[in-house]
């Protein structure tokens, strides 16, 4: 018996039956059945694991999911498995009988054996959200070892015959280790394996270290400065090969084990991933293989299977060819049209109703709205030009206290009758940022949070929420001093319970309690979310609690949803709730989703909100027991088809629901506009060579907001009174279309509605945008600010919160009533699957966005393994950048043919330094006089005054990366552009400067810039392209940007809606001449920025 057989013996390990472990071979994922096959022939492979039989006759390798067996000099590949999941990383066992590989072919990453051709599949973890990665053989080939991600990376072993597996532990016993590329030694005393080292970029990752079975201890074996990662041994175990980085590039090095000696065996070979997040989920490298002789290695690199000599190092080619045929999952795309006419306004802010739940009050569109509780005579509360924000009603429902915003007065507390009669009273005399208000039970004061007004203009942004510290105060609801009660380091949503003298609110660890005088603390209650595929040691917390007024019971917010749950009285200490197994009753009581909610001022109903809808529902309704319709029985004796009988908890009997539609014009300019005499470049034709056309002296006539008429100069019937513009020499494209956007907005619920970053994307040339993860509800506001003329800037597309896997959907149809909130109440038709979860419910996001008509866009999360299941899966579009690069044909045809829109984003590079490092210490962005007009003049110090990375020119791969997105757009893919916000307007350029330099044509950047950036959105019958009835968004250039892309920048005007702005100034000079409003930064003569006068201490 070998030690590696002893060791797991002394060890004890529960076997299971083979039947208990055993999964189906037939994959049971949701989109079986409903796919179309997707059919080529490739000679190129990506990314290639590869394992040669004990024969030597044969290997098998990895190749878009499915595993392929290859006679060992070449030929034609077989394919060995196929089916929606998706195969990977396979390796044969010992006696040559078995492979066992990674697959997804039971909704989630799992460890899988199957007979030598592929037959047979039997599953032998049993995992839902963790990864999985390059398993091995023990040497007598009873076990099998891999690397398992969930909260932490550790090394597990399985027998074949079942069990649930034994992590492996340091000689400490207790000691757990980051290891990935497991090998066994042929002697089974010991494991090799890459250990981690440092965090995701830095360099190395990772080192060579060796296990002893034996003891536990862990030797290391490399400290090279270009890591070590994926070590093989020779069939005989006296040579060690592994990979390690040398000038930018990666190689294979060898080891003698038993004299030392360290050489190249071949190099360069396909770039490794050490600069990819931890552990890549496809290793550090593809796997490679020793012949049984020990004389060659082989393996994949640039697209191609090779075999290098282990004596000499010469390497040569092992041609293949594989037909593919994918399963592949709708088409999801979804043209719409630009939004025209009268806007209803897409969010009610932080709505409430009155005592006596005859009236609701909220904030829409930085104005205090009321209406009766059945939707009917909807009024603004007060007349005042001022921005207003989270109203309050006062216990006897005579006045709703709220707070007013801006960056020029700051803000206030302000009350009003709540008939709306009389005029506002201040009840404040500090300027200040003032948020979540709350009423004492008896009326007579009123608590809110505070922050420095200062300290908020300071903050370019507030994604995420805010960034500055907050305090807790007091005040007379009459007016008059403030107090104190306590600066806090978290806290939000102050209210009251059952105790009138005593304030509740929630905070990083839930829900905690303290007196109007600010002593007393009491932790009160914990509320854990279900944490799905989030990492970390603590489980997602509720966002908000509120404490029923008796006190026996507590509404939360968490995971977007609201849940009912009971809170004992168990002592001094905090009661923790699980909102699933939970030691404490918990019922949820929405399944679309919330923005807001609350108890009714008696405590006799709960409600909540989402887009404009208000919902509200008496407690009496309630019951922590199971519904009838929820019981087993029911759900037995109930029809098959589950989505037949599901009914989301929104839409129970009990529930009510009204709209606050608050209806408002879109801005549009009206009369006409020529441009003249413009060198048009218009994007219009149907080839990339037919884009490259540029009409001369050509006339450009916009009516109100659209392109009426395009022609030789002179040829145009102009109506009378029409505007005209000479734009001789200059040259016209269509607005650039960013489709990886993000923006710098005050959230919160206390917004600013002018603001820098839509404006500085404009000036730019950026005229539309795609933000695909707004992180909060609040940016919505700001799409219709734009749409209505209360911001300048961008058109301003949103998915709104991206669709995290903290929802954790346990069925399709929970699925389909989360993404109801964006169809029904936010009216986006694009969305964000952020790494949703495992592949089943990535899946169930793909059935429910084709059921609705959702566009889902995805965030790669730097897994190219998930990003090739998004392609195949039917996912819209892919942001950031296919990591394990260079590509090859496989992965350029599969996402060019399912046209699975590819935004690389490569400001932010993933796997290598990122772009912006590039070009922030190359170029002089600090005193560029254009950018200190529209960057917060703070921030901007901060991105160039001291940046904390430097690398040498050759360090950088976005060259690289940009020429596989050339490929992509070269096999008819869609490719877009995505500036990321690194540096709002000019980020974006640098992004289409990097593609050129990747060997695109200026053309073919301008076609990711324009016309195929309207179609990643869905918009392009409106907008992309400068042709009659599109919407007038239009750059207008000095210097022609098809003889250099750097020309993008050398903006004369911008057209954007048909306003015509100053590109140096963004003052508007079309229809009206209107100066741009200032921003905080501007006015060098307050005295904030004033220095003191010498000698003044």
């Amino acid at each position: 018996m070998n030690r590696l057989a002893q060791v797991l013996v002394a060890a004890t390990v529960t076997l299971a039956p083979i039947a208990a472990q055993a999964g189906s071979e037939k994959d049971s994922l949701p989109l079986e059945g409903a796919t179309e096959v997707l059919s080529f022939t490739t000679d190129e492979g990506s990314w290639l694991s590869i394992d040669v039989a004990p024969e030597g006759d044969s290997l098998i390798f990895d190749l878009l999911g499915d595993l392929y067996r290859l006679p060992i000099d070449g030929g034609e590949a077989i394919r060995i498995t196929s089916g929606l999941g998706y195969d990977s990383q396979p390796v044969i066992s010992p006696d040559g009988q078995q492979i066992a590989f990674i697959s997804d072919r039971d909704g989630a990453t799992n460890l899988w054996v199957a007979d030598i051709d592929g037959a047979d599949a039997r599953q032998l973890s049993s995992e839902r959200h963790a990864g999985m990665i390059s398993p091995q053989w023990s040497s007598d080939g009873n076990y099998l070892i891999v690397t398992r991600v969930g909260t932490d990376t550790e090394l597990v072993m399985f027998h074949v015959d079942g069990g649930s597996g034994l992590t492996l532990t340091g000689s400490e016993g207790n000691e757990r280790f980051w290891g990935v590329g497991v090998e066994a030694s042929p002697d089974g005393e010991h494991l090799y394996f890459a250990e981690g080292q440092g965090s995701r970029r830095d360099i190395p990752a990772s080192q060579i270290s060796r296990y002893a079975f034996a003891t536990g201890d862990i030797e290391p074996l490399t400290q090279g400065e270009g890591g070590g990662f994926r070590p093989v041994l020779s069939p005989d175990g006296r040579f060690m090969v592994y990979g390690t980085r040398f000038e930018a590039q990666t190689g294979l090095r060898i080891r003698d084990l038993v004299s030392g000696a360290d050489r190249w065996l071949t190099y360069p070979i396909q770039r490794d991933a050490q600069e990819n997040f931890r552990p890549p989920s496809r290793d550090l490298l593809p796997g490679y293989s020793f012949t049984p002789d020990g004389q060659q290695v082989i393996f994949n690199a640039f697209g191609k299977i090779w075999g290098v000599d282990v004596a000499t190092g010469d390497r040569q080619e092992i041609p293949f060819t594989a037909d593919v045929a994918l399963d592949i999952g709708p088409d999801l795309t979804a043209p719409y049209r630009v939004p025209q006419g009268d806007l209803t306004a897409t969010l009610i802010q932080d709505p409430r109703p009155s005592p006596d739940e005859s009236k609701v009050a909220a904030s829409v569109l930085t104005k205090i709205y009321v209406m009766d509780a059945d939707g009917k005579n909807l009024k603004r509360l007060t007349k005042s030009s001022q921005n207003e924000f989270k109203p309050i009603w006062s216990p006897d429902g005579r006045w709703i206290a709220y707070t007013t915003w801006s960056h020029a007065r700051g803000g206030h507390i302000y009350k009003m009758r709540s008939d709306g009669k009389g005029k506002p009273k201040q009840l404040t005399d500090i300027e200040a940022f003032y948020t979540d208000l709350a009423f004492s039970p008896d009326g007579s004061t009123i608590v809110a949070m505070r922050g420095n007004e200062f300290l908020r203009n300071q903050t370019f942004s507030e994604f995420g929420g805010l960034r500055i510290p907050l305090e807790l105060i007091s005040l007379p609801a009459k007016g008059g001093e403030q107090t104190v009660i306590k600066a806090l380091d978290s806290g939000r949503y102050p209210h009251f319970g059952p105790e009138s003298g005593r304030v509740y609110l929630t905070g990083d660890n839930g829900l905690f309690s303290l007196t109007l005088s600010g002593t007393d603390y009491r932790d009160e209650m914990m509320v854990n979310a279900p944490r799905g595929n989030q990492r970390g040691d603590d489980p997602p917390r509720a966002e908000v609690i509120y404490i029923h007024p008796d006190g026996n019971a507590v509404l939360a917010f968490a995971n977007k949803q609201v849940w009912w749950i009971a809170k004992p009285k168990v002592g001094a200490q905090a009661v923790v709730a699980n909102l699933r197994g939970g030691d404490v009753p918990v019922k949820r009581l929405t399944h679309v989703g919330a923005d807001y909610l609350g108890w009714s001022s008696d405590g006799s109903g709960v409600w909540w909100a989402i887009g404009n809808t208000f919902y509200s529902r008496p407690l009496a309704s309630l019951s922590f027991e199971a519904d009838e319709a929820d019981s087993d029985e029911a759900v037995a004796d109930a029809d098959d088809d589950v989505s037949d009988r599901f009914v989301p908890e929104d839409e129970h009997p009990a529930v009510t629901a009204v709209d606050m539609d608050v209806v408002v014009p879109r801005s549009t300019p009206t009369g006409a506009l020529l441009l003249e005499r413009v060198n048009l470049i218009s994007m219009s034709g149907e080839s990339t060579d037919a884009m490259a056309e540029v009409r001369t002296s050509q006339d450009i006539l916009i009516v109100d907001n659209r392109i009426h008429a395009i022609g030789d100069h002179g040829s145009l019937a102009v109506p009378d009174g029409a505007a005209r513009r000479d734009l001789s020499n200059k040259f016209v494209v269509p607005g650039f279309i960013d489709t990886h956007a993000h923006w710098e907005f005050r959230t919160s619920d206390v917004l600013e509605p002018h603001n820098w970053s839509l404006v500085a994307n404009v000036a730019y040339g950026v005229t539309t945008g795609l933000d695909v993860q707004t992180a909060t509800n609040d940016y919505l506001a700001y799409r219709d600010f734009v749409e209505t003329g209360q911001s300048i800037g961008q058109r301003a597309f949103m998915t709104a919160r991206g669709v995290f896997g903290d929802t954790d959907f346990q069925s399709y149809d929970e699925a389909y009533s989360y993404l109801r909130r964006y169809s029904e109440h936010y009216h986006t038709n694009n969305i964000k699957s952020y790494v949703v979860g495992n592949r089943e419910q990535r899946q169930w996001v793909v059935q429910a966005s084709q059921a609705l008509g959702l566009m889902p866009t995805t965030e790669g999360a730097a897994d190219q393994r998930m990003g090739i299941t998004h392609a195949i899966d039917g996912m819209h579009g892919h942001e950031h950048n296919l990591p394990d690069s260079p590509i090859f044909k496989d992965v350029v045809e599969l996402f060019a043919k399912t046209k699975t829109a590819y935004t690389p984003t490569l400001v932010v590079q993933y796997n290598a330094p990122t772009l912006v490092d590039y070009f922030f210490t190359r170029t002089d962005v600090r005193d560029d006089d254009k950018l200190r007009r529209f960057y917060p003049s703070n921030r901007l110090d901060e991105l160039t005054l001291r940046r904390s990375s430097w690398y040498r020119d050759n360090e950088f791969d976005f060259e690289q990366g940009a020429a596989q997105v050339a490929k992509i757009q070269r096999a008819g893919g869609l490719v877009g552009v995505g500036g990321h916000a690194e540096l709002q307007g000019l980020g974006y350029h640098w992004e289409m400067w990097a593609y050129a330099m990747g060997g695109m044509t200026p053309v073919e950047v301008l076609r990711a810039a324009t016309i195929d950036g309207a179609r990643i959105i869905g918009v392009e019958q409106d907008l992309g392209s400068i042709e009659v009835g599109k919407l007038a968004d239009m750059v207008v250039l000095n210097t022609n940007p098809l003889e250099n892309i750097r020309n993008t920048v050398d903006i004369d005007r911008v057209l954007i809606n048909g306003r015509l702005y100053n590109g140096d100034t963004m003052n508007q000079e079309w229809p009206d001449r209107v100066p741009l409003p200032d921003f905080w930064w501007w006015d060098q003569a307050d005295r904030r920025f004033v220095p003191a006068q010498s000698g003044e201490n």
